[in-house]
């Protein structure tokens, strides 16, 4: 497919963020190296913490690499027969390493807004991982395969629980029955608010998309909370 597709708003850089956006920390490296970059002149730049998760399978790397500016930090490893009991599977059948600790890549949103994307484990016996890599996120891109769209649930109780703002991206694999956002909505039981976008997480453009639609519903959702205070 060519682009995401969408039930919510479309995605498009809004003006909530042409400032600092909520749950930027720090400041990343010039391009480079080099402080003339035109794209710096104006002064440091925002760093804002995104994760990427799911299911086991669901395309979180693939997702990180197909983004990144920067050449993709991975920890895969090999699924070995002493996994076999423990991890399931069922429906992709072909995949052969699993992601132990996290994926890590980073992309310039626009000039002096960079995202720091974390990929998480997506097995049950790494969750322990989850916590740190929560800790000061914007919010999260949560991949579901309708292959295995049960496998959603946890990372949608995780953020829920934890208050951080979500989307959910069905990521179209080849050959499967394809669903509407309504339909993985209702599936999924999600609030009306929660956007829900189709994609394919091959393609660099469907996630720059999905990275600009979270960015514009978490800023949606601040200024929702700061009109209520």
């Amino acid at each position: 497919m060519d682009s995401v597709r969408s039930d919510a708003t479309p995605p498009g850089t809004p003006p909530s963020i042409q400032g600092t956006p909520p749950g930027t920390q720090g400041t990343p490296p010039r391009p480079g190296g080099s402080a003339s970059d035109p794209r710096w002149r104006g002064g440091p730049a925002a760093a804002v913490k995104i994760l990427v998760a799911g299911g086991f399978g669901a395309g979180k790397t693939t997702l990180v690499g197909s983004v990144s500016e920067i050449r993709p930090l991975r920890t895969e490893e090999e699924l070995s027969e002493l996994g076999r009991p423990v991890d399931d599977t069922s429906g992709v059948e072909a995949k052969r390493t699993t992601t132990v600790a996290m994926d890590f890549g980073r992309i310039d949103l626009r000039p002096g807004l960079a995202l720091y994307l974390f990929g998480t484990p997506g097995q049950d016996r790494f969750w322990f991982v989850w916590d740190e890599l929560a800790r000061g996120a914007l919010g999260a891109v949560v991949l579901a395969d309708t292959r295995r769209l049960a496998d959603c649930f946890p990372s949608v109780d995780f953020f829920e629980q934890r208050g951080i703002p979500f989307l959910v991206a069905v990521n179209c694999f080849d050959g499967t029955e394809r669903f509407s956002p309504d339909e993985v909505r209702d599936a999924l039981d999600l609030d009306p608010e929660i956007p829900v976008l189709l994609c394919d997480a091959r393609l660099r453009e469907d996630g720059k998309e999905l990275l600009v639609a979270l960015v514009e519903h978490a800023a949606a959702l601040r200024h929702r909370a700061a009109a209520r205070s």
